[in-house]
């Protein structure tokens, strides 16, 4: 059956129409001629049969099978503008608009935090993404989004996987490059053993990991440090950072720009100091967020870094309890919530007399949803920032700053 590509779906898949309906199409473009036979709504072989011009050939020789990315087959000018409308998009469904500040696209081989699949083998391991839409875990070799640190030790990892993984089990392995070496967190391992935990050890010691955590218990202890303005910042294991250095900083960048001269700054939703560090080195600032270890990262770093203003602390769950607008008095306020975004806080902050926001977002829809609650408070969005850290895939990350109308 022949099928037309109309657009790509907000996951990338193309949105393919024909006789047969509409159908999902993976690796394909807008405006591509293809066929293939729609099963479930998907299309899970398409044959192209006229290209798009933004047609390239992909750099990954996993791409086809590998589900880490889905948009290696277009040209980065299309990736780019594509991601961009995907933002406004959002907001023009939401009966909002706001002009495009700028755009960062994190360049290839920079991802230094990944969420790598393991799962033993007769005879080895094997270590990479999933495949599309399946538990199907892809061995990668080279893969284009690592940085050289990370794909450097993919060999070592491996040999972890083998040493700890259970026939039936899948471990997951965060792994973090920092200055003093790889950070990794696995997760669904054996239960701890002497002999496991003397295995793990040296081969952490042959690696020179920074650190390795298994299930909670620590193997290594050398502090894996990262900067965060002039702070070095240990991360709890496995915990949230930013996936490239570049992001990081585009997105700081952004926020700087809107906070800048602000002497009192609320921080919600604050992790371990991405954004409060650096903020403090001129502002005041108090920190919300609802776990303890990133707060405890963040309160250890600041003690450690002379030449900061103030930091205050404090856990709460910004969704069951967010602060009300008594508590919102700060001469800026910013926030970065995860992909769920923060409707709730965003309602508090419509009725606060809170007049200076910069809001960071992993995800449009929420984004233009809790934007649009901002709005109808009288809150007006003066510019957007476009962040797409997660290159090739169809993450895109926004900063936006609004300010009351």
């Amino acid at each position: 059956m022949i099928w037309t590509v109309e657009r790509l779906g907000r996951k990338g898949d193309g949105v393919a129409v024909g006789s047969g309906g509409r159908a999902l199409a993976a690796l394909t473009l807008p405006g591509e001629v293809i066929e293939g036979e729609a099963e479930n709504g998907r299309i899970a072989s398409p044959r192209i049969v006229t290209p798009a011009p933004e047609r390239v050939r992909p750099p990954c020789p996993h791409y086809r099978a590998c589900g880490g990315c889905a948009l290696m087959h277009g040209s980065e000018a299309f990736v780019k503008a594509w991601k961009v409308g995907v933002v406004t998009e959002a907001l023009r469904a939401q009966g909002l608009s706001a002009p495009i500040a700028g755009v960062h696209v994190s360049p290839p081989r920079s991802r230094r935090r990944a969420v790598l699949s393991g799962r033993r083998t007769k005879k080895d391991a094997l270590l990479g993404f999933h495949a599309r839409a399946s538990d199907v875990i892809v061995d990668i070799a080279d893969c284009h989004v690592l940085r050289p640190g990370i794909q450097s030790s993919l060999p070592l990892l491996r040999r972890l996987v083998v040493a700890g993984a259970s026939r039936a089990g899948e471990l997951s392995l965060t792994v973090t490059e920092t200055p003093a070496g790889l950070d990794v967190a696995v997760t669904g391992g054996k239960p701890m053993q002497p002999a496991l935990f003397q295995t793990l050890a040296a081969l952490a010691a042959e690696g020179d990991l920074a650190r390795l955590s298994w299930d909670g218990q620590g193997i290594t202890r050398r502090p894996p440090a990262l900067p965060m303005g002039r702070a070095q910042v240990v991360p709890p294991p496995g915990g949230f950072l930013q996936a490239t250095a570049e992001g990081e900083a585009a997105l700081l960048a952004a926020v700087r720009g809107m906070l800048r001269g602000a002497g009192r700054v609320l921080d919600l939703f604050a992790g371990c100091g991405t954004f409060t560090l650096p903020l403090a080195e001129t502002a005041e600032v108090h920190a919300v967020e609802g776990l303890a270890a990133p707060l405890q990262a963040l309160d250890a770093a600041a003690r450690r870094s002379p030449g900061l203003r103030r930091i205050t602390t404090e856990i709460r769950d910004l969704a069951r309890r967010p602060l009300m607008p008594d508590e919102l008095a700060y001469d800026a306020i910013v926030i970065d919530p995860p992909r769920a975004g923060a409707e709730a806080q965003a309602r508090e902050l419509a009725r606060s007399a809170a007049d200076r926001l910069a809001w960071v977002s992993c995800d449009p829809v929420t984004f233009a949803r809790d934007a649009r609650i901002l709005a109808e408070g009288g809150w007006a969005l003066a510019r957007l920032f476009v962040v797409d850290q997660f290159r090739w895939s169809p993450h895109v990350e926004t900063v936006a700053e609004f300010r009351r109308s």
